[in-house]
């Protein structure tokens, strides 16, 4: 068979008369493999921050440390599975009136994990608007993803919040200096709360790459949940921290040098919640409230606390899908601790009820 213009017969294929490609021309040189990279991938900040300086500076990263309860504020739902701002502002103006200072706005408790970007900055937007003034709004624009982490941060000082809650890169895991990288990106935005919880991402955030991250002026403080040791470790070099962990907030307040908690337990006991950290010691005020804290966590959050809202009439009985409501044993639990700890405590002004299984709605698309 007579080779093709422009191509011979290839030795190991020419038995079955492969035409093999030929240089089209005598002077043809194989083109070098080693690979260039753009300018534009080398030069440092060729992407201009999209950011206001009016905005960015209208909280000082100082005011962010002198918070001692911050509540990570639960997203109540309205059937269809949108969000019910009507049930959310009651609940962020129950976290006002009782002392509250900051809300962590679609964090882990708040299920920013099952909202998309549009809905996360809304939300964040509509908390500014409406309570910015009497509240610092902390949203958390992180992601495992530096690009998206890049993007919401941008859009989440541009509505206004006051701070920013960034967790390190979770299932995709990085290098301790991959994280370093990815906060840097970040925190010169504006003012950054650092959130350390090895439990979801599977990775702990040691304190090197913390006292590293710490000479930025942006860098408000860490919140911690792996325990008052690392607690007491970050205090002691002048880093500010709140507890993650609501259980050890007490100890980490009084023993251990904490500012104080970001918290899911203050979504219903604001009140004593602040007391806890305000008013000094209080061991037997703390042993009070942990069995509700047990309570709380013993599934993961947040279905603890969307149980126990809904059970307070406080919000609608909506889950987003894929979390489900304790059982009815468990919340028959709930209905004891209120009584124990006294329904003046706990958020709303409805009987808590046990509820029916039937109750509940879950929602898998919305």
């Amino acid at each position: 068979m007579a080779a093709l213009k422009g191509y011979g017969l290839c030795s190991m294929d020419s038995a079955l008369h492969f035409p093999c490609p030929r240089p089209p021309f005598e002077g043809y040189k194989r083109r070098s493999s080693r690979w260039v990279s753009p300018k534009a991938a080398v030069v440092p900040n060729f992407h201009l921050p999209m950011r206001s300086l009016e905005v960015k500076n209208r909280t000082n990263t100082d005011d962010i440390k002198a918070l001692r309860v911050i509540t990570a504020i639960k997203t109540p739902y309205l059937p269809d599975g949108r969000f019910d701002l009507e049930a959310y502002d009651d609940l962020v103006n129950i976290q006002i009136q009782n002392g509250v200072e900051g809300v962590i706005v679609g964090g882990t408790t708040g299920e920013g994990q099952l909202m998309s970007w549009d809905e996360h900055i809304m939300l964040i937007g509509h908390t500014v608007n409406c309570f910015g003034g009497s509240i610092k709004v902390i949203g958390n624009t992180g992601s495992n993803s530096t690009r998206e982490a890049i993007h919401a941060t941008e859009q989440g000082f541009a509505v206004g919040m006051h701070a920013a809650l960034h967790i390190n890169p979770y299932y995709g895991k990085t290098s301790m200096d991959g994280i370093i990288a990815h906060f840097q990106s970040v925190m010169h935005m504006g003012p950054t709360i650092i959130y350390n919880v090895p439990g979801r991402t599977g990775q702990d955030i040691p304190s090197s790459a913390i006292i590293k991250l710490s000479r930025s002026p942006n860098l408000a403080g860490v919140k911690e949940c792996v325990g008052n040791k690392r607690v007491e470790e970050y205090t002691e070099s002048g880093i500010v921290v709140w507890s993650g962990n609501d259980d050890e907030c007490h100890d980490s307040r009084w023993d251990y040098g904490a500012t104080g908690v970001i918290s899911v337990t203050s979504n219903l006991v604001p009140g004593l919640m602040r007391k806890l950290m305000f008013e000094g010691r209080n061991s037997a005020l703390n042993e009070k409230l942990l069995p509700l804290m047990g309570w709380l966590f013993q599934e993961p959050n947040p279905i603890g606390l969307n149980t126990a809202l809904a059970q307070l009439g406080v919000a609608r009985p909506v889950f987003r899908l894929p979390y489900v409501p304790l059982p009815l044993a468990k919340r028959v639990e709930f209905v004891k601790m209120v009584e124990e700890i006294g329904r003046e405590h706990f958020v709303g002004e409805r009987d808590v009820q046990a509820l029916d299984d039937d109750d509940f709605i879950l929602i898998g698309r919305y």
